[in-house]
């Protein structure tokens, strides 16, 4: 039994914060102050949010994930553990590690958490992890204060129909729960519905722009005239079909009855539209923390800064989600006894590679002062390793270099060598 279990009649914890208030479809379909509802489907069709979403997602599932063994002072991939061909290749029978992560990472960037029930065998060993819907979970407290899930399903009839079951609950030791920023350690919150005011004005903006366009990219006008009509909407119904909408710009315009046209309202670059679009843009890219030239806005990206841009990417927007999954992924597929021999991580290295120029110095730097072998350089360029023949193995230094004290030692020996010569 875990610690906290033992003593919590020492002081009460409160219930986890659901969806009820910050994540969740409850909070998700309420309306922006924009007027426009937010929720994890209308975010996603604004282009700004399904490019960070797909670039954070991407970038997490392509990472190589292995389970490591820590061997005498160092790690080795351990590639024998049952769990390795689990989380490197398939962690079950319906998908790859690449769409599962993908899939989770997905889950957190729009509703904050993702969840993954955890199939055991008798013995207790992981036999797969299978995703399950945010928005249908719920965490929960029993009344000695342990932790528990519970899952409503829904099934769909013959006539097409959704309808929920029956909640199913499970145990703490059957679910992998990932989550993002939350204030109780228990439930994260989702972004799109923490900033929906930010993310309603892109929609509301985008919307104004479509309706723009499908009225012939033309201000509102009026039609005047001196004569009474009988059925003014008769012609203003005619002129529509007319002169509106995309497919009728260009045409030339009849009017009759002595009619005006007077074109009224605010043209879109007085009232800022592509600024404003462009603006809503940085701040998704804000509320996501990532760097505005990886979904597409090259204003301020130069040849000089978008490595380093990409460099922090990895560091400061990657990082945390990374080390997210790990502790998660550690806590809850390997038991106590295993966490002091193995261990789960993702490889980064891969995505912190320079410029080739950069990568050769930076290994000329290291195999020089026995920082890495030869064959250790090859392998993170995936090029085959060298024979111990060869020196493949072995750690260099540079023979020039030597310690403060002892110079002057080489220069004094040679010195004393040429005298005796000399006497000869």
């Amino acid at each position: 039994m875990a610690i906290w279990e033992k003593i919590k009649g020492f002081f009460g914890r409160d219930r986890p914060i659901n969806a009820w208030r910050y994540s969740g479809y409850p909070f998700l379909f309420g309306y922006s102050n924009s007027g426009k509802a937010v929720n994890e489907t209308t975010a996603m069709q604004v282009t700004g949010v399904y490019a960070c979403v797909r670039v954070i997602a991407e970038s997490i599932a392509q990472l190589p994930l292995h389970v490591y063994r820590r061997q005498g002072g160092g790690v080795e991939k351990a590639p024998g553990h049952y769990l390795y061909q689990l989380l490197h290749d398939a962690p079950n029978n319906e998908m790859t590690s690449f769409t599962w992560r993908e899939t989770g990472m997905a889950h957190i960037c729009l509703q904050g958490n993702h969840y993954s029930q955890i199939l055991h065998d008798r013995r207790g060993r992981v036999l797969g992890l299978y995703p399950l819907l945010p928005a249908k979970m719920q965490v929960k407290r029993d009344d000695n204060g342990v932790l528990y899930y519970e899952y409503t399903p829904t099934t769909q009839e013959a006539d097409g129909k959704f309808t929920k079951t029956e909640p199913v609950k499970l145990r703490r030791e059957d679910v992998l729960h990932i989550k993002g920023l939350g204030f109780d350690g228990l439930i994260g919150y989702s972004p799109i519905a923490v900033a929906r005011n930010a993310i309603g004005l892109a929609i509301a903006t985008e919307e104004y722009g479509s309706k723009f366009f499908r009225n012939s990219a033309r201000p509102i006008g009026i039609l005047t005239t001196e004569q009474t009509l009988k059925n003014p909407d008769k012609m203003r119904e005619a002129w529509e079909a007319n002169y509106g909408g995309t497919d009728n710009i260009g045409k030339t315009a009849v009017l009759e009855q002595g009619m005006k046209y007077q074109a009224i309202g605010i043209p879109p670059e007085d009232a800022q539209f592509l600024e404003t679009r462009k603006y809503q843009l940085n701040e998704i890219a804000r509320i996501f923390r990532i760097p505005p030239h990886m979904i597409g806005d090259l204003e301020k990206a130069t040849f000089s800064n978008i490595e380093h841009q990409s460099l922090e990417f990895v560091k400061y927007t990657l990082s945390p989600w990374v080390e997210r999954w790990e502790q998660e992924l550690n806590k809850a597929l390997l038991t106590d006894s295993e966490r002091g021999e193995y261990f789960i991580k993702f490889n980064v290295d891969g995505l912190l590679r320079g410029d080739y120029k950069s990568r050769m110095e930076g290994y000329s730097v290291a195999i020089q002062n026995g920082i890495m072998s030869i064959n250790e350089a090859r392998e993170k360029e995936n090029m085959n390793p060298l024979s111990d023949e060869e020196g493949g193995n072995l750690h260099l230094i540079n023979g020039n270099m030597t310690k403060l004290k002892d110079a002057g030692i080489f220069a004094g020996t040679e010195t004393s060598a040429s005298e005796s010569d000399k006497s000869k």
